[in-house]
């Protein structure tokens, strides 16, 4: 648990959140100095591995989603494992300070990210440990990358499309991702009171994780703890844009990602969805979305809600490729149901926009000769 949950008005969040802040008495100031590039968010339960070691970065990229050969120091990129089938197992974003590289993941998947990377070393000089313990994150709505002697920091690159990466959704200077800029900063676990009040000091206010969760999803940013399930693959959530390299050669789930890639159409697609908030009625992560219809069919799943300081409640969701873009949409909620309008993410012809060019029908048969 946090020791900023002592702060005064603090209330605890909870599930994938546990043991921050949710918010500390007024969420709604809170989420307007975030946008405003003035708050601090305690995300001290996410988890930190380090791997060291000659081999690091080479090693990495045989293993991973990421290009990570010649990484310069606090260069910031992200990865993905991937399992056999090519659905997502762990991301992480990535850093490297010229000794060691930090990859900054969920607190629930420090551990199992770490020992799956042990297990992978084999004979290779490299040397895998989850800090967790020893290191607490800071969010911050700041655009630069860690400078020389400054603490270890990921400067997250969404929405902008890394070389070798390609999107499904809308070009980067169009995508409301841009305006959010984000980064990491890892600080000493025994040091994070005195590194919160020293932002503090500047003018900076203590946030929690209603605001950042808020920006997060009107940036369209997808989350490892939210938006993945066990079905995900990168294509469904625009994740190619800045997690996947096409062109890095062989590793673990690349035969899907090229071949979703090249065929198109991945099964699920993410969207935004604007709920209707004059009920007062939120679902829930994990509630079903369905048609508007008369069939009232499911056609996916809530992945995060939250409430936008100036768009009302919202929510991401995953649902069915073949669910049309704009056909009107109802949330389950305890209590009733209530009505979403559509935001296209990733949209319904589930084709990138450098999918190679495909052939020509083949003719069916041996021996077929066409008319002249």
């Amino acid at each position: 648990m946090s020791p900023l949950l002592g702060r005064r008005g603090a209330v605890p969040a909870a599930g994938v959140d546990d043991g921050v802040a949710w918010h500390y008495g007024d969420p709604t100031a809170e989420q307007r100095a975030l946008a405003a590039g003035g708050a601090v968010v305690d995300l001290s339960h996410r988890g930190v591995v380090r791997v060291a070691g000659p081999d690091r970065l080479t090693w990495l990229h045989s293993i991973t989603s990421q290009n990570l050969v010649g990484l310069p120091p606090r260069v910031s990129t992200e990865l993905l494992v991937l399992s056999p089938q090519g659905h997502i197992e762990h991301a992480a974003g990535v850093v490297d300070d010229g000794e060691a590289t930090w990859l900054l993941t969920e607190g629930s998947h420090a551990a199992p990210l770490a020992a799956w990377l042990d297990r992978m070393r084999f004979t290779l000089r490299v040397e895998v440990a989850d800090v967790s313990a020893d290191w607490a994150t800071l969010g911050e709505p700041v655009a630069s990358d860690g400078g020389q002697g400054e603490p270890v920091t990921w400067r997250d690159p969404w929405p902008h499309t890394q070389p070798g990466g390609t999107r499904y959704g809308r070009p980067d200077d169009e995508h409301p991702g841009a305006d959010r800029p984000w980064r990491l900063v890892l600080v000493p676990r025994a040091d994070l009171l005195t590194a919160v009040a020293e932002r503090e000091a500047a003018g900076w206010r203590l946030a929690g994780t209603w605001a950042a969760e808020a920006l997060r999803v009107e940036a369209w940013r997808p989350r490892l703890a939210t938006e993945v399930d066990h079905r995900s693959i990168p294509h469904e959530l625009d994740w190619m844009r800045t997690a996947v390299h096409l062109d890095k050669g062989c590793y673990r789930g690349q035969e899907t990602v090229a071949r979703v890639h090249n065929l198109g159409r991945p099964p699920r697609r993410l969207v935004m969805l604007h709920l209707d908030g004059s009920g007062h009625l939120l679902p829930e992560r994990g509630a079903e979305v369905r048609a508007g219809d008369a069939a009232g069919r499911a056609v996916g799943q809530v992945t995060t809600v939250a409430r936008h300081h100036e768009l009302g409640p919202v929510a991401l969701a995953v649902v069915k490729r073949s669910t049309p873009e704009d056909v009107d949409l109802v949330v389950d909620c305890d209590g009733g149901a209530v009505a979403a309008g559509q935001e296209v993410v990733v949209p319904g012809e589930g084709v990138s926009v450098d999918r190679p060019a495909q052939r020509g029908p083949v003719a069916r048969g041996l021996g077929h000769r066409p008319s002249l």
